[in-house]
């Protein structure tokens, strides 16, 4: 375990991002594995299968994701507070409410998946694999949510190391899987679902019995699975935040990923698969401050440290910042040679295209990085409504563009989407941050 409310707040923080940001390394190391394997050993098809829903995927895994990391900040409070009882509550709340949301959205979710692929203009020759596909993902979401719930408790109380161990061993447990499923069994794209809802549980089953062994301060018993009211309001409210959060701005993506799939070229939808599969690297350290700042400021929210969590968003920002500068040289130089790795294709539209998305968005990387930091930093010192706001401007922009943009302008229309949207989006947080009270030690 480790306390964030006292020493040097970059080391700390540095510490603590480190494992996230190992493990975040490790999911895209399998992403593009599992990319691999489809593209090589079931052909472009069924890659453009998986792919058309892969923003699908990100808004409803996203918003599960986005709840159980709004629930473990609860926890990091009551840490930072050193409230052991009050840690015990929340993680009972975490573990009920986690299970009763990820069961409501597997029988939502599935039930009209089909509905859905064909209301996102999936290509009739791509919808029966991507349905394939996905619905075994979607039966599988609860033991990512349950890994993600372990996962957002040891973060909470300073342990960024176990759920990067239990992850490394997952990703090569789901590679193995993979090949064996794909390669070996010939199950097409279900094999590749199957490997990767079977990994998730075993990530689970391996992190609980950890958690029961090694951490008595998030143990739980029966009289703690009463939920309380105030308690069950405070974590939905931060929970649904986040998860909301999350999913706004993937829903803003499925929208951009009907527009995509209405141009009705394959190459388009590897293409962009491509692209975003190298865009999540590029921008790995956003989200791993993201989630690193979430922890940070909740638990000196506790403690009533404001200065340190001041301090704390100054120095992550510029050290994202380098990054960018990184990232703008690496997308002018190697990012052809990327996209041709990950998608085993030789067409040069689909590297052309990919190409063209990352050389354009790479640019104002500096702005998503702001993004990323303040809205999960507002999250952990309680305010749950500005970084909504900031995402419904998204949804709002992507929309706008996939409708009335996309018919006209064509791919051209999705490259300048998310830049048009960070710019807007990235107003309220800064308004936000420099006006709350608890960064001015109001409260």
């Amino acid at each position: 375990m480790k306390d964030l409310t006292k020493g040097k707040t970059l080391p700390l923080i540095m510490g603590f991002a480190i494992p996230i940001a190992i493990g975040n390394i490790f999911q895209l190391f399998y992403s593009l594995a599992d990319t691999r394997i489809v593209g090589q050993f079931l052909g472009e098809n069924a890659l453009a299968s998986v792919g058309a829903t892969s923003s699908l995927n990100n808004m409803i895994i996203g918003f599960l994701l986005g709840m159980t990391n709004g629930f473990a900040i609860i926890v990091a409070r009551s840490y930072g507070a050193k409230d052991e009882k009050a840690i015990k509550k929340a993680v009972a709340a975490t573990f009920v409410l986690g299970i009763a949301v990820s069961l409501v959205f597997t029988v939502l979710s599935v039930g009209f998946l089909r509905n859905i692929l064909e209301f996102l203009n999936t290509p009739k020759n791509l919808i029966d694999g991507a349905y394939r596909y996905f619905r075994i993902i979607l039966l599988g979401m609860s033991g990512a949510m349950l890994y993600n719930v372990c996962a957002g408790l040891f973060r909470a109380i300073g342990d960024s190391i176990t759920p990067l161990i239990f992850l490394i061993i997952s990703t090569f447990v789901n590679i193995g899987l993979d090949i064996l499923f794909v390669c070996g069994f010939r199950w097409g794209v279900e094999g590749a679902a199957f490997a990767t809802i079977l990994s998730q549980i075993m990530s689970f089953v391996c992190c609980f019995v950890y958690m029961l062994k090694k951490y008595p301060v998030l143990h739980f018993g029966i009289k703690d699975i009463k939920l309380e009211k105030g308690l069950v309001k405070s974590m939905f409210a931060i929970g649904c935040s986040m998860g909301f959060m999350s999913s706004l701005i993937n829903i803003g993506s499925v929208a951009l990923q009907g527009a995509i799939n209405s141009l009705n070229n394959a190459n388009y939808i590897v293409a962009h698969t491509a692209a975003r599969k190298i865009s999540e690297f590029f921008m790995l350290p956003f989200t791993v401050f993201g989630t690193t700042m979430a922890t940070f400021c909740g638990q000196n929210m506790g403690a009533k440290k404001p200065d340190r969590i001041k301090k704390g968003i100054w120095q992550v920002t510029i050290v994202t910042w380098i990054w960018c500068a990184f990232m703008v040289l690496l997308s002018y130089t190697v990012v052809p040679y990327m996209v041709e790795m990950i998608t085993a294709t030789k067409q040069q539209q689909v590297i052309d295209t990919a190409t063209l998305y990352l050389r354009v968005d790479t640019l104002l990387y500096f702005i998503p990085a702001v993004i990323c930091i303040l809205r999960n930093a507002m999250q952990g010192i309680g305010d749950s409504v500005t970084p909504v706001v900031s995402s419904s401007f998204e949804l709002i922009c992507k929309v706008l563009v996939a409708t009335f943009l996309t018919p006209v302008l064509g791919y051209w229309a999705i490259i300048w989407a998310e830049p048009i949207a960070w710019v807007i989006m990235v107003i309220p947080l800064l308004i936000g941050i420099k006006k709350n009270p608890v960064i001015n030690g109001v409260e």
